[in-house]
């Protein structure tokens, strides 16, 4: 995200793409930062802070559970220079907590990665992709810079920079439907 806030906050222009992951799961560490590091991209992976070498644990019942990145392997991702991002404490539906919840999930994320991790963090992912108007400005006063949603479409200049739509990349996403989905208004159609 830190190679798009220029674009995002109007600064910039042109038609660039950002690279995001959530959760912090290991395996984006021992899978992509080899194939980003060798096409020369960055990416930002948003980690779950209460939840640092642990599994998804908020998907119990649901999907099977896989390791989370370790306190070492969040280090490992940023010295790649990979980008580090907040996704709460505990991968928390905002929407359904209290605002003094909500705000402390959103405020202590971002302290504790920074002290675990000794690095700023200055962007944010809701989890599932869900808010409410209130947690933006929530996000906005912890100090963040932008933060994601997983509302369909394409970002463009002048965005709100605390509702950022974003473009789904599946593992069942083929060559061709990636290429409409980022070159084309293929994606914004679907929103």
């Amino acid at each position: 995200m830190r190679d798009l806030e220029p674009y995002i906050l109007g600064t910039k222009q042109g038609k660039v793409v950002g690279l995001t992951f959530d959760d912090g799961y290991q395996n984006n560490l021992v899978h992509a930062v080899p194939t980003l590091k060798a096409s020369g991209f960055t990416a930002t992976c948003y980690g779950v802070s209460g939840m640092v070498g642990g599994t998804n644990a908020w998907d119990a019942g649901k999907v099977a559970q896989k390791p989370l990145m370790t306190q070492q392997d969040w280090l490992n991702w940023h010295q790649a220079g990979m980008e580090v991002g907040s996704h709460t404490r505990t991968h928390a539906n905002l929407k359904e907590l209290s605002d003094d919840l909500a705000r402390e999930q959103i405020v202590r994320s971002k302290e504790e990665l920074q002290q675990l991790l000794g690095i700023e963090v200055r962007h944010f992912c809701y989890p599932y992709g869900w808010f409410k108007p209130e947690h933006e400005d929530m996000v906005r006063a912890a100090g963040y810079v932008t933060a994601t949603s997983t509302r369909r479409g394409r970002v463009q200049a002048g965005d709100n920079p605390f509702a950022l739509q974003r473009i789904m990349v599946a593992r069942a996403t083929n060559p061709l439907q990636f290429f409409l989905k980022v070159a084309t208004a293929y994606e914004d159609k679907r929103a």
